[in-house]
């Protein structure tokens, strides 16, 4: 059996003047410099249920509104575009100091349709959302840190969740021009989205007391199909223009002018494209998409991914002229 002797304790005589040798170990190799890690934002969300703040990691963040925003079975590249996207919504805001729509101090952003909707840690992690949690967190850690930039600022990464075909310019439902958000084609909804094509139904003095619009004087004597015939010819709405996203941007109804965004708002509809038919005193009303329009269509993401686009490929059709930055590189920590 041979013994392992430590070489502090390898000794032998030199063979002339009989010293003593210690051979001693070479000693260990200084460890690899290791590259600082990066220090990662604190996000605090506002839990309206709750009516608490959570403070979680700014990747902790990105993967609640993940798994809130958008459906994951969706495929993989369209779920790391909206890990972008959303990353990027938040980065924009912390750049900024943005807290405006939160209603407490302490919080930058609320978990609600005001800002993103998010997931708590506490659903996120419950047994059930099992599943859900492992493909959100992969969507999230391959794009760990990616946002999308313009002229090296965040972007305001809106997205909304179904195109009509097309995506809207940024002043054709809000007030400013911003550069990144231009209409571009989106023709993978009508295929696969579940809602592209919606219809309503409302009386028409529901639909013209929700536009506050007066109704016409109808003879108490009048038979029912006149009292209907009057009533319609009085509600029936008049485009006046459309969009470059093929949606409505203006309307006449009863001498009254509204926007395509008023009328989606005011009668809850789906989108600011629609069509109507009226008959027998009620108005039908077709809607084509579903929401503003603004931005990145996640089932046109979604449409392009099963396509083989990348996510990269995905964020910078829907936002133009973008780039792909690190947080670290546009967002200085104190």
């Amino acid at each position: 059996m041979c013994m392992l002797i430590p070489a502090l304790l390898v000794q032998r005589q030199h063979p002339v003047t009989d010293e003593l040798i210690v051979r001693q170990p070479k000693p260990a190799p200084a460890p690899p410099m290791q590259e600082a890690v990066p220090r990662e934002p604190l996000v605090h969300v506002y839990l309206t249920g709750e009516q608490a703040v959570e403070k979680v990691t700014l990747e902790q963040y990105v993967r609640g509104v993940v798994a809130a925003e958008m459906p994951t079975e969706f495929e993989m590249e369209a779920l790391k575009a909206q890990a972008i996207a959303a990353r990027t919504f938040i980065v924009r805001r912390l750049a900024h100091h943005d807290t405006s729509g939160v209603p407490v101090k302490g919080a930058e952003v609320t978990d609600t349709v005001a800002h993103q909707v998010y997931m708590s840690i506490d659903n996120l992690t419950n047994p059930k959302n099992k599943e859900k949690l492992a493909r959100v967190t992969q969507a999230v850690n391959e794009t760990r840190g990616m946002i999308l930039t313009y002229k090296g600022e965040p972007i305001e990464a809106s997205f909304f969740s179904t195109s009509n075909g097309y995506t809207e310019n940024s002043e054709d439902y809000w007030t400013n021009r911003i550069p990144y958000l231009r209409s571009v084609a989106s023709p993978w909804d009508e295929s696969i989205a579940p809602h592209f094509m919606d219809t309503v139904s409302m009386p028409l003095t529901q639909f013209m007391n929700l536009l506050n619009i007066s109704p016409p004087a109808i003879p108490a004597s009048a038979s029912v199909v006149k009292k209907q015939q009057v009533l319609a010819n009085a509600a029936e709405p008049r485009i006046l223009s459309t969009t470059t996203g093929h949606r409505i941007k203006l309307i006449r109804i009863r001498g009254k002018n509204y926007s395509g965004r008023e009328i989606r708002e005011k009668l809850g509809l789906r989108s600011s494209e629609f069509t109507w038919r009226i008959h027998k005193g009620q108005i039908d009303i077709t809607t084509y998409g579903n929401g503003h329009g603004v931005g990145m269509s996640q089932w046109g993401a979604n449409g392009m991914a099963k396509e083989g686009a990348t996510a990269e490929a995905i964020v910078k059709h829907y936002y133009t002229g973008v780039s792909l930055e690190q947080v670290n590189d546009v967002l200085k920590l104190e």
